[in-house]
């Protein structure tokens, strides 16, 4: 897949799955349900106020008539419940309504009907930049603030199933610093090389990774180039892992505020995936990021 239309055409032809919608009474959240259950994407169990949701949904125009209901005000014990009916096979991922990210990341790792697996959450982004002949995977810019050498792992190992989900057999992931060769004193890059080394052992499989790259080199070849780059991964990464959340929430709003670019996003690391959209988040990438949650929960 090359592109977010890419993501949507093969979200219709594997769905529709089912969506459970922790605390249901949102608004912009509504409407994203609705225009991917009218795409054939999805079908949707809503879970929360139900009151308001009718109110909300006779505002939009919204027939409630197409959903399960589940009426649960407490907003923790509504999160719980749409995470049990992903646990419990009713439901195939959970997107988060009008609640705290903290509260249905709580219902996600409860240890008796919660998803969690041992390993660590993180964010994965998928953008269409225009001028370029593939998406970019950003991670992690939401989750992990500082993730030493083996959280990067998990980070990568977490990105490349949704790579893989959209068709990407052997992803190419770059390690993203500040320079490109390792510096003692910039940690990162200690780390970047580490990781690289530890592909190069076995220890990470499904995908080619290297660095540390700094951003123009692993994106462009002509960058690359230019500075005498003969690595595999140069210019062409898919992924680009970023050293901490500052670096990756910056990267992440630069391309999407800035550039403008189509995209979509997904926790991922639980038994199924996560979709935590935010307010400042379009009706079209909410769309995009169902749509991109059916496609992982489909994984190869």
């Amino acid at each position: 897949m090359r592109n977010i239309d890419d993501i949507i055409k093969f979200a219709k032809e594997r769905g529709p799955k089912t969506v459970s919608v922790a605390c249901c009474q949102d608004k912009e959240v509504l409407i994203a349900v609705e225009n991917a259950r009218k795409e054939n994407i999805v079908n949707a169990i809503l879970v929360g106020d139900i009151e308001r949701t009718k109110e909300i949904a006779d505002e939009l125009g919204i027939s409630l008539e197409n959903y399960k209901l589940v009426d649960i005000k407490d907003l923790s014990e509504a999160c719980l419940k749409a995470v049990e009916l992903v646990s419990s096979g009713e439901a195939h991922m959970v997107m988060k309504g009008l609640v705290d990210t903290s509260i249905i990341l709580k219902a996600v790792l409860n240890k008796e009907v919660g998803l969690r697996t041992g390993n660590i959450l993180s964010h994965v982004a998928v953008f269409d930049i225009e001028g370029y002949d593939r998406l970019f995977f950003v991670t992690d810019s939401a989750m992990n603030l500082a993730p030493d050498v083996n959280a990067k792992k998990q980070i990568i190992e977490n990105a490349c199933s949704v790579a893989r989900s959209l068709d990407i057999e052997e992803p190419k992931v770059a390690l993203i610093c500040a320079k490109e060769k390792v510096n003692p004193k910039m940690k990162d890059t200690v780390e970047a090389k580490e990781l690289e080394d530890m592909y190069l052992r076995g220890e990470i499989k499904g995908c080619m990774v290297g660095g540390p790259f700094a951003l123009d080199n692993a994106i462009s070849e002509e960058a690359a180039k230019h500075k005498g780059m003969d690595h595999p991964i140069a210019g062409k990464a898919d992924v680009l892992v970023v050293p901490d959340i500052e670096a990756g929430n910056v990267l992440y709003k630069s391309i999407a505020f800035f550039a403008k670019c189509e995209n979509a996003g997904l926790i991922v690391g639980a038994k199924a995936p996560i979709i935590l959209t935010s307010r400042a988040d379009s009706d079209k990438t909410k769309l995009n990021s169902i749509a991109l949650g059916v496609l992982a929960s489909t994984k190869k």
